[in-house]
């Protein structure tokens, strides 16, 4: 097997190039010769103004050296394909640029959910594929301006041994962009974790406030609270452990989440650098009359409960109201309160007492976090 480091700087393009795909492919261009494909009216602002990138700390990139496109044969020549179309997108976009990947091409998925890199396994047949996940949340600020609200390590998953080191080749390029990307061998788990955090995204949305804002109200941390312990009893009965990315382990998460403002951010304030206009993509996904990846998000929960005879009844909600978000005029839909929509929730959950509902109960007495240290995850700002 080869062990060719591969190109000193390497060709990439990124199919999807919404906020994440512009933001990554932005700090990538330093190092690497990028191609953007994603909408014709995004591309098109980024070919007049060219592409800026702004983030915590007032830190700003102003990125000219990249090429545009709107269809996914630019892909053809590149070494790396990152993908980070919606995860509803993920078949269609991998039959699309099948055609065009060059032999050895290596496909990145950073997308949202679980299952979107074997989606693109099973495609792709005779390319490989390898996970990514991205932890930041990224908002369209401004034609051809992205702004990165939050903060967090990128991780991709590692090259098996005996493998020709192409991951590593890439997480060179990407710290050399200025990308703080680590590898690592236990991307499941990873991910897993990330989808805990981006249970909030749904709730944020519903809120219509910046997310620090959001998630400094105890009604709006229950309303998370209650969807991450309906998550995890689906992923103890599905064997399926979340990695730790932050100080907080999972099993704590949802109670600290419960806690009183002022205990939730002594114990969590670090994990709350948040840009104060930081938003979850899926509020963007609304302002903008855009579909969003509730699916890949809440509806991954429902689905794994289903499978293994579990309810889920406050993430089921959550997708409804959603759903009535996605059918209103852009921008017009229902601002949720705190207590409106922590109420409704826990309605839904009345009367199952194998649900989340008596665990959210207990954390709102104010119980401390559990002795032990099961499977973790970060803090609970989410990521796109």
């Amino acid at each position: 097997m080869s062990t060719t480091p591969g190109p000193a700087r390497p060709r990439i393009a990124v199919l999807g190039a919404g906020s994440i795909g512009c933001h990554l492919g932005g700090m990538l261009a330093r190092s690497a010769d990028v191609t953007l494909i994603g909408r014709p009216d995004a591309m098109a602002a980024i070919q007049r103004r060219g592409l800026t990138l702004t983030g915590p700390d007032a830190a700003r990139r102003e990125v000219r050296d990249l090429r545009t496109a709107t269809g996914a044969a630019a892909a053809a020549g590149a070494d790396y394909v990152l993908v980070t179309v919606k995860s509803a997108d993920t078949v269609a976009a991998a039959r699309e640029v099948a055609e065009h990947l060059a032999p050895g091409a290596v496909v990145l998925s950073f997308q949202n959910g679980l299952h979107n890199a074997r989606l693109l396994r099973a495609e792709l047949a005779g390319h490989r594929v390898l996970a990514g996940m991205v932890p930041y949340n990224v908002v369209h600020s401004a034609p051809a301006a992205f702004h990165q609200g939050s903060g967090g390590q990128v991780m991709l998953e590692a090259d098996p041994e005996r493998v020709d080191g192409r991951s590593a080749a890439f997480a060179r390029a990407a710290r050399a962009g200025g990308l703080d990307l680590t590898l690592r061998r236990d991307m499941p788990a990873v991910q897993a974790a990330k989808l805990l955090m981006n249970l909030n995204n749904a709730v944020n949305a519903l809120s219509g406030l910046p997310l620090r804002e959001q998630l400094g109200r105890r009604d709006y941390r229950a309303c998370l609270a209650l969807c991450q312990y309906e998550a995890l009893g689906a992923f103890r009965a599905a064997r399926l452990a979340a990695a730790r990315l932050g100080p907080v382990p999972a099993g704590w998460m949802p109670r600290v989440l419960a806690l009183p403002d002022r205990l939730f951010h002594r114990l969590a304030g670090a994990t709350l650098r948040i840009d104060a206009q930081a938003r979850s993509s899926m509020w963007e996904d609304l302002q903008r009359g855009r579909g969003t990846e509730i699916d890949a998000l809440q509806g991954e929960i429902v689905a794994l409960a289903a499978r293994h005879g579990r309810p889920a009844p406050a993430n089921a909600r959550l997708i409804a109201l959603v759903r009535e978000a996605e059918a209103a005029a852009p921008g017009t839909a229902r601002r949720w309160s705190g207590p409106e929509l922590l109420a409704e929730l826990t309605a839904a959950a009345r009367g199952r007492p194998d649900t989340a509902r008596s665990q959210l109960q207990t954390g709102l007495s104010g119980a401390r976090p559990p002795a032990g240290r099961p499977g973790a995850t970060g803090g609970p700002s989410g990521g796109r």
